[in-house]
């Protein structure tokens, strides 16, 4: 029976001050509460800071979370078979280049898959499209040699698939680097600081309870008088109304206190900019990757394009 009635004595201690904060708030919606105790503009200009911090990484995140899907830039309107996703662009050309019909030259191209399907981005789709369009033309090239359209694709294809694989790279880069530690300041430290909140907003409402606990009790202050003006007497419910209202105040100014210093150290924790400047490195390094890339191709296949000219023009003037 003695533990029956401990229950029950823990059960209202911890259930009173949630029924204690719910009223309060209530009445606040309803707009029944005048004397509402105010929080420090440090304070609120702190929490605002706070949330626009949280709105911009829901907001960035967002965007960037395309970085982990893969087919972010792949065209919808692409229809490529499994065996056009069977082998890289780089296997393919190397059992092309071994083939001696063009029975074998299709079979290159269609060859079963040696790894997993490769990788659906718009890069590595013009790389295939490249080579099985140079391919295509080369079947039917009936000259000496080999197409110089042909070869400036198979060329393309090529640089196209190293300018994907530089793109998965990037994408590696900013989902460990950037989206991880946005993530984690989202979900982890901003949370904190949501929490220190909820705290300081449930010691005010107890706060706010108790005084107007004490006004409805009729507790006043010693030399105030009651509304029938009679002085209040520094009875026993005068005394716990004005322990419980201390109490509250303490446990207020404690919980501010400890908002204040989680929330500063989430505003000034320099993650979040050391997380952009390995996003924005990643993709330096990509387009810087792409552009040495390019810049190899683009030369050989002026070269071939001065070369057909060339070679055009002897015939007309032959």
């Amino acid at each position: 029976m003695d533990k029956v009635s401990a229950f029950g004595k823990n059960f209202t201690a911890s259930f009173s001050p949630f029924a204690a904060r719910t009223q309060q708030y209530v009445k606040e919606q309803l707009g029944q509460v005048d004397d509402k105790t105010q929080l420090p503009p440090d304070y609120i200009e702190l929490e605002k800071r706070i949330d626009a911090l949280k709105q911009i990484h829901q907001k960035m995140l967002q965007v960037t979370s395309q970085y982990s899907h893969e087919a972010y830039d792949y065209p919808n309107n692409i229809k490529e078979s499994f065996n056009d996703l069977g082998r890289t662009v780089s296997e393919k050309v190397h059992l092309l280049t071994t083939a001696t019909s063009p029975a074998e030259a299709q079979a290159a191209l269609t060859a079963p898959p040696s790894a997993k399907p490769q990788p659906k981005t718009f890069s590595h789709a013009i790389a295939r499209a490249s080579l099985a369009s140079s391919q295509l033309l080369q079947q039917q090239y009936t000259g000496a040699g080999e197409d110089p359209l042909a070869a400036a694709l198979e060329k393309y294809a090529l640089a196209s698939e190293r300018v994907g694989e530089a793109r998965l790279a990037q994408d590696a880069q900013i989902q460990s680097r950037f989206l991880a530690g946005w993530s984690t300041t989202l979900n982890t430290n901003l949370m904190f600081a949501t929490r220190a909140r909820k705290g300081v907003e449930n010691s005010r409402l107890l706060l706010d309870a108790a005084k107007a606990k004490s006004k409805n009790s009729g507790w006043h202050l010693p030399g105030q008088t009651n509304s029938r003006g009679v002085e209040g007497r520094n009875d026993e419910a005068d005394e716990s109304s004005r322990v419980e209202i201390e109490q509250a105040e303490d446990e207020f100014v404690g919980q501010t206190e400890e908002a204040v210093g989680v929330m500063k150290n989430v505003l000034d924790t320099p993650e979040p900019l050391r997380n952009l400047a390995d996003l924005i490195a990643a993709q330096l390094e990509y387009h810087k990757k792409a552009y040495e890339i390019l810049s190899e191709l683009a030369p050989v296949v002026d070269g071939l394009q001065v070369e057909q000219e060339v070679q055009r023009s002897a015939e007309f003037t032959a």
